[in-house]
């Protein structure tokens, strides 16, 4: 995917967004190491790099969180209302390419 078509992709994720400020989204990010975080909260805020949510804490507490445009391009973020997806996967793996196998005779050859 190329430069352009990121960023037009990150406005239009902007602009959705932006018609959703001031209700109920779920989240689901993705924290590396294996660490998926899932949290429910109201967008407040909408910039032109990021956005803020207020999320729900353990005994009636709420935290703000910020992620980003870019988090929601590559699926590390997913956002959901009422059970259903906002965005479709943006970034689609390529289907696997077989190898070809080698004969007995060229994996010897390769392993020596």
């Amino acid at each position: 995917m190329d430069l352009a078509k990121q960023a037009m992709i990150v406005d239009s994720i902007h602009d959705t967004l932006n018609d959703f400020v001031g209700q109920r989204l779920k989240v689901r990010a993705n924290m590396g190491r294996s660490k998926i975080v899932e949290s429910e909260g109201v967008l407040t805020q909408v910039h032109p790099r990021l956005f803020i949510m207020e999320v729900d804490r353990k005994r009636g507490r709420t935290a703000r969180q910020s992620y980003q445009y870019v988090d929601v391009l590559t699926g590390t973020v997913e956002l959901s209302q009422n059970g259903e997806p906002l965005f479709e996967p943006f970034v689609i793996d390529e289907p696997y390419e077989e190898y070809p196998l080698l004969e007995n005779q060229e994996m010897e050859r390769v392993l020596s």
